[in-house]
C-alpha cells in the first residue's frame, strides 16, 4: 500500500501535476496533533487502555495524541463528538461494543448509524465482564446472589457504568438466565460504581475487568464470575458463569479505534500498522493484559468484518436480554 502511494505521488510529480490530496495528506500525516476522544469518565477501563494506547503510541512514533473525556449516556456523547469531526484523520475515538453495537438499538433517535458515519481503524483489545462484590458482602458465590434475589426479589441491587453498555446487557442475562429480578443501579462510568460497591451501597459491581481489576487485587472486591466462555488471563482463578451452571453464557466486551467516515484509507491505514506494532510489543502487551484485557491486532478489512457482523447480530441479543432505555 504504501509502495503504490509513493510511486502514484512520484508519477503525478513526473507529469507536472499536483498529487492527488488524498497521498498528500497520507504522505504528511500526522503534521498536528491528534485527538483521542474517550466516550467514559477518567478511571474506568475505557480510559485507562486509551491512555496506555495514547502514551505508547506517542512514545513509539513521536506523534502527539491528545487524550480528551466525553463522558455520558454510554459512551454515546463521546461517540457522537467523533461523528461530527472533520474526516482528516485528526480526531479519533475509542469505541466499543457498548456504545457502538448495542447502543442504537437501546438509544431512541442516536443522531448517527454507526456503521455509515464511522470507519474502523484498529482493534485493541478484548475483555470479559466480571461480576464482583465488597469483600465484606454475604455472597461468596454466583449461587449465593441467585438465592438471595429469589429469596428477595428486587432486593439485589447492580452497579454499572451506565445504560446501554455490554455491562447493562450482561446484568438483563444474568437475570434471564438465572430466573431472578434484580434492581439496575446504572451510573456515570464504571469508577462511581466500583466506589459505591466497594462501600456497600450497592450489592453487586457488574464491570469491565480493566475498571475493577485494581481494587480486586488490592483485596477490596470479591470477583464472583466472568461471563465469558473461557476464564480470564488476567484473572484465572475467577470461574465462568457458565461453571457455576449458566449454560451457553458468554457476554464479552471489545475496544478500538474509529476515524470519521470519510477519513482516507491511506490515514486509517497508517493509524492500524502504528497500533498493530505496539500490539506486537511484549511491553504493551504485559501492560494490557495488567489491565485485565486482552490485546488482539486486527487488519483494517478483518475489524471492519467483525465490526459490521457484531452489529447485524446485537439486534437479537438486545430484544432477548429485554433491554431498553427510554
Amino acid at each position: 500500500m504504501y509502495r503504490k502511494l509513493i510511486t502514484c505521488t512520484t508519477l503525478a510529480l513526473a507529469a507536472g501535476v499536483a498529487a492527488p490530496a488524498w497521498a498528500q495528506a497520507a504522505s504528511d500525516y500526522p503534521s498536528k496533533p491528534i485527538r483521542l476522544v474517550i466516550p467514559f469518565p477518567p478511571g474506568g477501563g475505557t480510559d485507562i487502555l486509551s491512555r496506555v494506547v495514547a502514551n505508547k503510541l506517542t512514545e513509539a512514533t513521536k506523534w502527539t495524541i491528545v487524550p480528551e473525556n466525553k463522558a455520558g449516556a454510554g459512551g454515546t456523547i463521546g461517540i457522537t463528538e467523533a461523528v461530527k469531526a472533520p474526516a482528516t484523520g485528526y480526531d479519533m475515538v475509542m469505541g466499543q461494543k457498548d456504545n457502538l453495537i448495542l447502543g442504537p438499538y437501546l438509544y431512541k433517535n442516536l443522531p448517527w448509524n454507526p456503521v455509515k458515519d464511522l470507519t474502523p481503524v484498529a482493534h485493541v483489545a478484548y475483555t470479559p465482564v466480571i461480576i464482583a462484590t465488597s469483600v465484606n458482602s454475604p455472597y461468596k458465590s454466583i449461587a449465593d446472589v441467585v438465592a438471595a434475589a429469589k429469596a428477595n426479589p428486587t432486593r439485589v441491587t447492580y452497579g454499572s457504568p451506565g445504560n446501554g453498555t455490554s455491562i447493562h446487557i450482561a446484568g438483563h442475562m444474568f437475570e434471564k438466565a438465572a430466573g431472578i429480578e434484580l434492581t439496575h443501579v446504572p451510573y456515570k462510568g464504571s469508577n462511581p460504581a466500583l466506589m459505591d460497591a466497594i462501600a456497600g451501597n450497592v450489592d453487586l459491581l457488574v464491570s469491565s475487568i480493566p475498571s475493577a481489576i485494581g481494587q480486586i487485587k488490592a483485596g477490596k472486591l470479591r470477583p464472583l464470575a466472568v461471563t465469558s466462555a473461557k476464564r480470564s488471563t488476567s484473572l484465572p482463578d475467577v470461574p465462568t458463569m457458565q461453571e457455576q451452571g449458566m449454560k451457553g453464557f458468554d457476554v464479552s466486551t471489545w475496544y478500538g479505534l474509529f476515524m470519521p467516515a470519510g477519513t482516507p484509507t491511506d490515514i486509517a491505514a497508517k493509524m492500524n500498522a502504528e497500533v498493530n506494532k505496539l500490539l506486537a510489543s511484549k511491553e504493551v502487551q504485559e501492560a494490557i493484559l495488567a489491565q485485565g484485557a486482552e490485546p488482539k491486532a486486527m487488519s483494517l478489512g478483518e475489524f471492519d468484518k467483525m465490526y459490521r457482523a457484531d452489529f447485524t447480530n446485537a439486534k437479537a441479543v438486545v430484544e432477548a436480554s429485554g433491554a431498553s432505555i427510554q
